[in-house]
């Protein structure tokens, strides 16, 4: 069974004229389904056909969003103020929609005390509490303890929605505070009869 390239039936024909009709158009002959009986083939220019085919797959790859991991690693005895800049940078990866695996490593004999180091991930949920959701819950593998966060799609819509109002305001004030007050017009009018009658 042929096919032409629009996609009416042509007919059954033997393969060598069906050969020689594609050779006379100028196209391919492709098989399509080999299983049926007769076997369906079709007219095309089958270069044409890949070219678009691979566009396509172009596309959809580039309409899918590719997850990246980002990696915070703590130790024990970590300084607040070290703390504070690797949860603000956590904070940073996970509204820019990367999940974030954060690490605590233990040195020495610290591993005795397991549970430091999961104060220290149970912290870092409460202070990016809006901005984090626990993929994965705090787990020993090895001397490290890790866990993995998702970025919190309804807390950081709360959080933009809120940042945007409070701009709105800002610059609501800004615009009040910088246009002058009207001028009083009968004073004006009484300065511009006072300097015609001089």
């Amino acid at each position: 069974m042929v096919v032409a390239p629009d996609g009416e039936q042509i007919g059954v024909k033997d393969t060598d004229e069906a050969l020689w009709l594609a050779n006379q158009l100028g196209m391919d002959l492709v098989e399509v389904s080999s299983g049926s009986n007769p076997p369906v083939c079709r007219l095309m220019d089958y270069g044409k056909y890949k070219y678009e085919q691979s566009v396509k797959a172009r596309e959809s790859r580039k309409k899918q969003t590719r997850t990246v991991i980002k990696e915070v690693k703590f130790k024990t005895k970590i300084d607040d103020h070290d703390y504070n800049t690797k949860t603000r940078k956590a904070a940073e990866f996970l509204t820019e929609g990367h999940k974030v695996k954060a690490v605590v490593m233990f040195f020495g004999r610290e591993i005795t005390h397991p549970e430091r180091g999961r104060a220290l991930l149970d912290r870092m949920v409460e202070t990016l509490d809006g901005v984090a959701v626990v993929e994965t819950p705090p787990k020993l593998e090895g001397r490290n303890m890790s866990m993995i966060l998702l970025p919190d799609k309804v807390g950081l819509a709360a959080r933009a929605k809120e940042a945007k109002r409070l701009e709105e305001a800002r610059k609501a004030e800004e615009a009040l505070s910088a246009d002058p007050e009207e001028p009083d017009t009968e004073e004006a009018d009484a300065k511009a009869e006072d300097a015609q009658g001089s």
